[in-house]
């Protein structure tokens, strides 16, 4: 068959540039993660050939036994990796292969530092994925044929990995994809069937498919361990000699015994599914037997991938039923609060012909997602317990997603506040490390309520004037600075029994905690500015639903705080900000009896002056909350006038 040939050179994605050269300056002690990558390349494209062929039986194409193929050959100097996978079209190699075409790219590539080291451990977060054959080859070639087209649909893809390749058609009998690495001068020691053996039984003797290599007659391989491995035969009349060997076990780990499987083994398929290049931090495997029987096997990563607050993120859990594979990226089997889990689950009870329309309204999968939620909640709670370093490493990565399911999951609310981390006054930085039960546990006696304050960071937080009366009594308040904090605690009203209360909202009860002098002065200075409220209050009208005398500031001369039943500053700012719509609503001043300001303006008897420091006070307090100031020029212009008067007094 006639091949009309459309040969083209094409320049690499500028990302992509940056990448390949960084990869083969900062990988280059790791370089056997090349063959684990394209291993892991051509495993899944078999397992998206199977579940496309779930469908149309036909794109097997008389070739249903799914394998993995490595080769090499010392004249030429190649290493060449094939699979009978699902192939890829012209664009679909332009699209794989010319480009990233992964969100974060942007934010991956600005966190590059030049730091060998550094840059290594980023761009394993990252994924290396195909661009790994630069490690180790000046030259690739790749040939590809989609399963389905006929033989003349052929892709030949060529690039030394300088920033362009060449792409032109050619026929290829076979489905698939073969990779043929044209190794660099210094890189004979991969030229040998041994070599490849122990790299592929290192990093990928969990993959599912078997991986052949053809035998060898050289006593340099390891034939000592036949104990799984299988010899493809030729089906001929006559008995022939094994030509090709399996070198992996091609089981899945997943479903073998906890006590049979090695943390080498268990990191190395995190690595595998995840395609991060650093171990996880903590896996659960578990099999669930009940109404419904499946095996997860879930893994949270070390760190936080680049795309985890893009609204395109993947999802990391596949799914397998009875063992073969059907999906990635299955979010139904997965909150999106977890959505940085990593791993595979296997049902025995849902269809091999399952559809992602399916997933959303089965209930097998409503039952083995809350199963799997509940095992890894209670991986994070063990972790808490017993691993606090870990458990904080983890928190610092992906703690602001863990808070978006406080809202998100209500089933698990209280398993997930036990989980949460917040700063707070009694901490000694920025860092969320109190946990609630650790407040609880340091409540004062005759305290029955769990303090906190939202702002819009930790600075506003920590210093805000709301807080001076709780400092004073060394009563704890939880500073809450991050957006999604709001959310939270919006959503979460009490734990443990005690009530979670807002120090910017309502009027501060701290009775329990007072002695009968400070209750007595608060009645005394209730009365004596009696009439300066009401003075304030009138001149304030339109701008304040109230004042009053405050018994939460001690140095501050006024701050402003929400009723009980409305929303706080920063939930205000923050709807805004979402462009929703906020119903309008007024601040509530309290003044300081105790400051000379106040006092001052207590015995000002000049109207004027009196409604400028009126105003001043209020845009102070306005200011101290992180609002922006209706009329900004208004309270300069105030405060010059006021100052100049003062000036001249003097």
């Amino acid at each position: 068959m006639n091949v009309e040939t459309h040969k083209e050179t094409l320049g690499f994605q500028a990302e992509v540039t940056q990448l390949l050269d960084l990869m083969i300056h900062s990988l280059y002690s790791n370089k056997e993660i090349f063959l684990r990558e394209l291993i892991s390349n051509a495993s899944d494209a078999a397992d998206k050939l199977r579940f496309e062929a779930l469908a149309d039986g036909a794109l097997y194409e008389a070739d249903p036994e799914l394998k993995i193929r490595v080769s090499y050959d010392k004249a030429a100097r190649t290493i060449t990796i094939s699979d009978n996978g699902i192939g890829m079209t012209r664009q679909e190699v332009i699209d794989n292969i010319g480009t990233i075409a992964k969100s974060g790219t942007k934010e991956f590539l600005q966190a590059l530092s030049g730091d060998q080291r550094k840059d290594a451990n980023l761009i394993g977060q990252f994924g290396v994925g195909f661009y790994s054959s630069f490690i180790v080859a000046d030259k690739v070639t790749l040939i590809s044929r989609k399963a389905g087209l006929g033989p003349e649909h052929g892709v030949h893809w060529e690039s030394d990995g300088t920033g362009e390749y060449t792409l032109e058609n050619l026929e290829k009998s076979g489905r698939g994809t073969d990779v043929i690495l044209h190794l660099r001068e210094d890189e004979d020691d991969l030229l040998d069937g041994y070599s490849l053996r122990t790299i592929i039984r290192k990093y990928s003797d969990h993959i599912t498919l078997p991986i052949v290599m053809p035998v060898e007659k050289s006593d340099s391989m390891d034939t000592s361990d036949t104990s799984d491995t299988s010899v493809d035969e030729e089906k001929t009349d006559e008995p022939a000699a094994a030509t090709e060997e399996t070198v992996n076990k091609a089981s899945a780990l997943w479903a073998r015994p906890r006590n049979d499987i090695t943390d080498e083994e268990y990191n190395e398929f995190y690595k595998h599914v995840a395609h991060d290049f650093t171990e996880p931090l903590a896996r659960v495997h578990s099999r669930m037997e009940g109404k419904y029987e499946y095996t997860l096997l879930l893994y949270i990563p070390s760190h936080a991938p680049f795309d985890l607050w893009q609204r395109d993120s993947r999802h990391g859990v596949k799914l397998y039923v009875r063992r073969i594979f059907i999906m990635d990226d299955a979010e139904q089997l997965m909150p999106t609060y977890l959505r940085f889990v990593r791993g595979v689950i296997d049902s025995n009870d849902l269809p091999l012909n399952v559809s992602r329309e399916i997933l959303q309204h089965s209930k097998i999968i409503e039952s083995i997602k809350a199963g799997a939620v509940k095992k890894v909640l209670g991986l994070l709670k063990d972790m808490a317990s017993n691993e606090p370093d870990k458990y904080a490493t983890f928190w610092k990565e992906f703690g602001r997603a863990l808070k978006e399911g406080v809202a998100e999951d209500s089933a698990n609310k209280e398993a997930l506040a036990k989980l949460l981390r917040f700063s707070s006054t009694f901490s000694t930085g920025e860092t969320e490390d109190v946990g609630l039960d650790d407040y609880i546990g340091r409540m004062k006696e005759g305290q029955d309520k769990l303090y906190y304050i939202t702002a819009d960071g930790y600075a506003a937080a920590k210093n805000s004037p709301l807080l001076e009366v709780f400092r004073k009594k060394g009563v704890e308040v939880l500073l809450l600075s991050e957006l999604i904090d709001n959310w939270v605690v919006s959503n979460l009203f009490e734990y443990g029994g005690k009530q979670l209360q807002s120090v910017g909202r309502g009027e501060v009860d701290l009775a329990d905690l007072e002695d009968t002098e400070e209750k007595e002065q608060q009645q005394k200075a209730a009365t004596e500015f009696k009439d300066l409220v009401e003075r304030i209050k009138a001149t304030l009208s339109d701008k304040v639903k109230d004042v009053r005398v405050t018994n939460r500031l001690t140095s501050s001369p006024a701050c402003l705080v929400a009723d009980e039943y409305d929303m706080d500053a920063s939930m205000v700012r923050l709807f805004k900000a979402a462009g929703q719509k906020v119903p309008t609503t007024k601040p509530i001043l309290e003044i300081n009896p105790q400051h000379t300001l106040v006092a001052r303006l207590k015995d000002e008897t000049d109207e004027q002056r009196f409604g400028d420091w009126t105003h001043i006070l209020f845009d102070q307090a306005m200011l101290s909350e992180g609002e922006q100031l209706e009329d900004p020029v208004g309270f300069v212009n105030r405060l010059n006038s006021l100052l100049v008067a003062l000036s001249e007094r003097s």
